[in-house]
């Protein structure tokens, strides 16, 4: 099934124009426009601004297999480029707005059900990000697996993303979600995060952005604690991306740039370019309660031949929150 929101044909068409007393009726030219680009419906991938939509196309090839296809612009307002590359994260976020689009739009979730995310990751090829003359047009291959119902309703699925530019894979991922009714949610969450009556984390200060790869202040999530490679979770719920929309705990893919900037300090390397991270969660980030990230480089051994890597996690209240491992190439990419 293939949906756009793009009217192709001129709904005027067909009436008669009124030519001011002439005596003469002008109809407009009742040609068929070729099929044009959009976004999806910005409610099927959870975005208030339809300028945080990537992708513009879905069309069913199985049950459990379809083809999606996005687009990336030359510059974002967050996933700013990195030296001649788009910003690899425009990848993972690429992946998830895949996940929620075909959850809603193929398998009959409805709109306003929570979507729980376990884990997400991506690798990329470099050569395939570099920037060209147009926006990045993309065509992904998206597989579904281990789909599971309850009553006719889907409850969660795992899926893997092939996403090809020009014919030439630029990145891959998987990922895999649990999705619930709003009433399921708000018992989940009765007694929990916001709804415990604390009031929110004060806004700590950020490190230096330039220390994570990021050029203004408010982009950074990072802030110090005074001791290496630890900092605290920094969560302005007035960011435009991060934040799109009001939330009642922090994003997966504020817990993801967490992990990217701290491996970013970790590595010394602000220019760093993450090729892959892999991340898991474990249980809500909350947004009324500190939470500690922490970075260990890992040895060549652990990261691979010609490859650096940095294992990151967060705690919160002393419980696990998410694990991710960074992959960046050397510095000399």
């Amino acid at each position: 099934m293939t949906t756009s929101a793009f009217r192709t044909e001129d709904p005027l068409s067909s009436v008669p124009a009124d030519d001011g007393g002439t005596g003469t009726t002008h109809r407009p030219p009742a040609h068929r426009f070729p099929t044009l680009t959009t976004t999806v419906p910005k409610e099927f991938v959870h975005r208030a601004a339809v300028a945080e939509v990537m992708l513009t196309d879905w069309r069913r090839r199985s049950d459990t297999r379809f083809d999606v296809t996005a687009q990336w612009p030359r510059g974002h307002s967050f996933y700013s480029p990195i030296g001649a590359h788009h910003d690899p994260l425009l990848a993972a976020e690429t992946i998830r707005q895949a996940g929620s689009l075909l959850a809603h739009a193929e398998f009959g979730v409805p709109l306003g059900h929570q979507f729980l995310m376990w884990d997400l990751q991506y690798a990329v090829e470099p050569e395939h990000l570099l920037i060209g003359g147009t926006p990045a047009s993309l065509d992904i291959d998206v597989v579904c697996s281990d789909v599971k119902r309850r009553g006719g309703s889907l409850t969660g699925l795992r899926y893997s993303a092939v996403i090809r530019r020009e014919g030439h894979v630029a990145a891959t991922g998987t990922a895999s979600y649990t999705c619930v009714p709003p009433a399921v949610y708000r018992r989940l969450r009765t007694g929990r995060g916001l709804q415990d009556g604390r009031p929110r984390t004060p806004l700590g200060p950020p490190v230096p952005p330039r220390s994570v790869g990021r050029v203004a202040p408010r982009d950074v999530v990072l802030s110090p604690t005074g001791e290496p490679g630890r900092w605290q979770l920094r969560t302005d719920d007035r960011h435009h991306v991060l934040f799109d929309h009001p939330v009642d705990h922090v994003p997966g893919m504020a817990l993801i740039e967490a992990a990217r900037q701290a491996a970013a300090a970790a590595l010394g390397d602000s220019a760093m370019l993450p090729m892959a991270i892999t991340s898991h969660f474990t249980r809500y980030a909350e947004l009324n309660a500190p939470c500690l990230v922490e970075a260990t480089v890992l040895s060549a051994t652990e990261a691979g031949a010609g490859r650096r890597g940095v294992r990151v996690t967060g705690h919160q209240e002393g419980e696990p929150v998410f694990a991710s491992t960074v992959t960046a190439p050397p510095r000399s990419l």
